[in-house]
């Protein structure tokens, strides 16, 4: 019988990437839910100032509401010349949540005279797993953990690539020049992402929450 794992997020891209991870180090046994499985699940404003504390507290609504151990993440762009804004805003830039071409048009505008060699930016994740009390004491595990991933590159001066979301077409990294990350096939990007990286250290905590289904 598979363990269920909530991923605390409606996002279908994000829930491809976790499937990915899980596919290529060869873990099964989970079954994997989204918040567009459970009803009336009441989400927490993202108060936190870190990305950690944002992803936390994703995390722990996920056990407390739904019982069930939770997968969340908090990611974000950061901008050298903008002192590592957008950072935690980034989803809420422009003013309105997850409202992408907004977003990435005010980034365009407010860093529209910053030279190319001052354009560097990083993408950052933070992910959080978090148990119910019980399954962490039958796993001999901590109820919470937090990994972050970052990848560095250089923000483009506009979109390139459909393949993406969020900041992803004016984000240029560091190891595919001339290309956005908008731009790289799925399994490219797992490689390399932020995501992909915060997510590929919680794999053998999740190799652990196999087991408790067998």
């Amino acid at each position: 019988m598979a363990v269920q794992v909530l991923v605390a997020s409606r996002n279908r891209k994000k829930l491809g990437e976790l499937e990915r991870v899980l596919a290529a180090a060869g873990i099964e046994g989970i079954e994997l839910l989204t918040l567009r499985d459970v009803d009336g699940y009441p989400e927490t404003p993202e108060t936190g100032a870190t990305f950690e504390d944002n992803a936390l507290i994703k995390a722990r609504d996920g056990v407390r509401y739904a019982g069930l151990p939770t997968v969340a993440d908090d990611s974000g762009i950061t901008v050298d010349a903008l002192n590592g804004m957008p950072g935690v805003l980034s989803a809420r830039w422009s003013g309105s949540h997850g409202d992408d071409e907004a977003n990435n048009a005010l980034l365009l505008a407010q860093t529209s005279d910053v030279p190319d060699d001052r354009r560097g930016a990083g993408f950052v994740s933070a992910c959080a797993l978090a148990l119910p009390a019980e399954m962490a004491s039958y796993l001999g595990k901590e109820a919470e953990t937090t990994v972050r991933g970052t990848w560095r590159g250089t923000l483009l001066r506009g979109p390139q690539g459909e393949n993406g979301f969020g900041y992803d077409p004016l984000f240029e990294p560091e190891e595919t020049p001339g290309k956005s990350s908008a731009e790289l096939a799925p399994e490219e990007k797992d490689a390399l992402s932020h995501r992909g990286r915060a997510l590929a250290q919680l794999v053998p905590m999740l190799r652990s929450l196999a087991t408790v289904g067998n």
